[in-house]
């Protein structure tokens, strides 16, 4: 389902000078229709009670599915966004790593739909969410 030359190596370089390096989002595996990356729960992912925050799951999930989409096309001809993300938060998580897989759901050739599962260092649900992706054409000339 990916393109060729995706793998780990070239997912974290997506991720430096922006969120995901802020984050420490580091993705861990790569396979034929999902990618897996973990996130530190640490001071910069939890809010003031020391719980991770939901908006960092997010955070997680969006980076996940974005980077998925972008993996199915010819970066030359198209790109990704994001057109809604959605997540309920099952369960909490005070320290260690929350790690993240998604996979797909639907891939068209204008949308795509993704679910991001994310645990925490127990294998526990922390969170599911769903992104849906526009895939955009490159305007020539």
């Amino acid at each position: 389902m990916f393109k060729p030359g995706v793998n780990v190596a070239t997912l974290n370089r997506m991720g430096q000078n922006n969120m995901i390096e802020h984050l420490a989002i580091e993705v861990t595996e790569v396979g034929d229709d999902y990618i897996t990356a973990k996130m530190p729960v640490d001071q910069r992912t939890t809010q003031p009670m020391g719980l991770l925050h939901g908006g960092a799951s997010v955070v997680l999930a969006e980076t996940l599915g974005s980077m998925a989409a972008t993996c199915t096309l010819n970066p030359k001809e198209q790109y990704c966004v994001g057109l809604e993300i959605n997540a309920n938060h099952i369960k909490s998580a005070k320290k260690g790593y929350v790690y993240g897989t998604t996979r797909p759901v639907h891939v068209g050739r204008r949308t795509q739909i993704w679910e991001i599962k994310v645990s925490n260092d127990q294998n526990e649900l922390v969170c599911i969410s769903r992104i849906t992706i526009a895939v955009i054409d490159i305007k020539k000339g």
